[in-house]
């Protein structure tokens, strides 16, 4: 391949923020330090970075807080980590492999055993707690959890494979009894029903949660990690039952998606920041060219690119390259 083609044409849009991380989570604290955390190509540690603000983050100094193991569980395929503060404490969700059986994809928690979260220690917690009542949670190929808090509650939004049948990915949720252990049975939210999810893989998988105006939104990534790779989106009343899943409107169609014009490729896996002045922003990955050599799992070159997000009349965010996140006054 060639040197262009592997690089692809750097656009006004798609220009990386941080290359060659995937799945990028940045969180915001209390104290207004920035925190990011991502997917690193070699698939075998936990990185964060620190800054005060999230311009910052893109030449902050990265840190190792964790390496995989030589084998057994948690030994391959580190995927994913996002990082929460929690009833008064730092966690690291994130997702792991075997050695020996490198699908044997499950979610596994870090605990900080400090307030600082770059220079404390980490301890390991092992897999999230499924619910006393639930025996099927965690039995097969599990990723990609996230948290959200509503009224109290913290819920938590994962990806798993049915365990039998047709192995496709389906995004569950469930109450959380603490940050360790769920407190429900799993309840399936999506399912693979368009053409859109269902490129090469049928999967609904890496979701993220943004408020507007009482309303919840729930982004999640669809379709196989190429091209076809985008993004979908569920919403629901902030005061329905979150438990319900006839209470969550999916959107017909992704709402965010590949545009060759503007030279963005298989854009997905996100989550929600903000700025210093409250503009939502949603930093996502993509590449910058089309064609890949392999499997696209194993193409390093998924860069985490940020942009700013707008809602329209109806309060509803909208995912538009043109809408740049402007990080020069911060």
């Amino acid at each position: 391949m060639s040197e262009q083609a592997r690089n692809g044409v750097i656009t006004d849009y798609n220009r990386p923020f941080i290359e060659q991380r995937a799945d990028p989570y940045i969180y915001r604290h209390t104290d207004g330090k920035y925190y990011f955390t991502a997917s690193v190509p070699e698939y075998d540690r936990i990185v964060l970075r620190c800054a005060g603000s999230i311009a910052w983050l893109a030449g902050a100094q990265e840190k190792t807080i964790w390496y995989c193991h030589e084998s057994g569980e948690m030994s391959r395929h580190i995927w994913a980590p996002e990082l929460h503060f929690l009833r008064g404490k730092w966690y690291i969700y994130f997702a792991a492999g075997e050695r020996d059986d490198k699908w044997k994809i499950r979610p596994f928690i870090l605990e900080c055993l400090g307030n600082d979260p770059m220079n404390d220690e980490w301890i390991e917690k092992g897999k999230i707690k499924r619910s006393d009542d639930d025996i099927y949670s965690f039995e097969a190929f599990s990723l990609d959890a996230t948290i959200f808090e509503n009224k109290g509650e913290l819920y938590y939004v994962w990806a798993e494979k049915v365990s039998v049948g047709i192995q496709i990915s389906n995004l569950y949720i469930a109450r959380m009894e603490s940050p360790t252990k769920l407190a429900t049975a799993q309840v399936l939210l999506t399912t693979p029903d368009y053409d859109w999810e269902r490129v090469d893989i049928w999967v609904n998988e890496g979701p993220a949660v943004i408020r507007n105006n009482g309303r919840i939104f729930l982004t999640y990534s669809a379709s196989a990690t190429g091209e076809g790779y985008c993004m979908g989106m569920l919403s629901i009343d902030e005061n329905a039952d979150i438990l319900d899943p006839r209470a969550w409107k999916k959107e017909r169609y992704p709402v965010l998606r590949s545009d060759r014009e503007k030279g963005f490729y298989g854009p997905g896996h996100n989550s929600f920041t903000y700025l210093e002045d409250g503009t939502p922003i949603c930093v996502y990955h993509a590449r910058t060219y089309k064609d890949i050599s392999g499997d696209p799992l194993y193409d390093p070159n998924r860069h985490t690119m940020l942009m700013k997000v707008v809602f329209d009349e109806k309060g509803y965010p909208v995912f538009d390259y043109r809408n740049k996140a402007d990080l020069s006054a911060v």
